[in-house]
């Protein structure tokens, strides 16, 4: 959970600008491959992260201007990423302007339970890691590089002259 909006806006910075680096990753010939009937595709996967900064603030009282939640992804990953960079400055903006540190250990209904208002933001930020998680698996399927964020990729070590670990 959050205790500083401060802190939220550091993280949600690196964290944003990580979900970027994937995304900007992707080729474009590889998002609407799909693999497996369980597994989403490339697109439909980036498209749940990008709606969901919407979707999940705006159940908290702040007014992040999205597509709908039941929209389909569109049909390139530039426009995914131009989507996601347009709500993810909206996320900094709106708690930044709306929220202030003793705000945030205020409980909400979210999803038929109560967070706090800080915990809502701290879901928000593993949310997005969990799924970039499962889409650097599908751009390894793929044959894409994966970008390292918390730590050196496979092609990232072997740029540096280092074995990958394994």
């Amino acid at each position: 959970m959050y205790r500083k909006v401060e802190d939220f806006i550091s993280d949600w910075k690196h964290e944003s600008e990580s979900t970027l680096k994937y995304f900007r990753s992707i080729p474009e010939n590889v998002i609407a491959k799909k693999e497996n009937e369980n597994i989403r595709t490339i697109a439909r996967l980036s498209w749940h992260i990008t709606i969901t900064l919407s979707e999940m603030l705006n159940k908290t009282g702040l007014e992040i201007e999205g597509p709908s939640d039941d929209s389909e992804p569109p049909a390139t990953m530039a426009e995914i990423i131009k989507i996601y960079e347009d709500l993810s400055a909206q996320v900094s903006k709106q708690v930044e302007e709306n929220w202030v540190d003793a705000t945030l250990p205020e409980k909400i209904e979210m999803y038929g339970d109560l967070w706090t208002k800080g915990g809502t933001l701290a879901v928000l930020v593993r949310h997005q890691a969990h799924h970039r998680g499962q889409l650097s698996i599908l751009m390894r399927l793929e044959g894409c590089k994966v970008p390292g964020i918390y730590g050196p990729s496979k092609e990232e070590w072997t740029a540096y002259h280092l074995p990958p670990m394994e």
